[in-house]
């Protein structure tokens, strides 16, 4: 019967760690920084801007308002979503 060879729990001297290959690889993005970035901009969200009033008799105006409304908040959304992208391209690719 053989003996096993003991391993040890760190990797060799001169074995790259995963991604150290990467010459150009960006810094690690910071969570607290995309949490807070991404709040940013879904607080965004909340206000509305351009919208009449109730009570008022304006019907076109308000549809022209709420077209303007979705394309801010189509805005802000593609905005939120490329703060993610940003921050997954730091991430190593196992």
């Amino acid at each position: 019967m053989s003996t096993p060879t003991p391993r040890p729990n760190h990797p060799r001297p001169g074995v790259p760690l995963p991604g150290q290959h990467l010459a150009d690889r960006p810094e690690p993005a910071d969570p607290a920084v995309i949490r807070a970035d991404v709040d940013d901009l879904l607080a965004e969200l909340g206000v509305r801007t351009g919208v009449v009033g109730a009570g008022t008799d304006t019907t076109g105006a308000q549809d022209a308002d709420s077209g303007t409304d979705l394309s801010r908040r189509a805005h802000i959304l593609e905005q939120a979503h490329d703060v993610l992208v940003r921050a997954l391209a730091t991430v190593d690719k196992i």
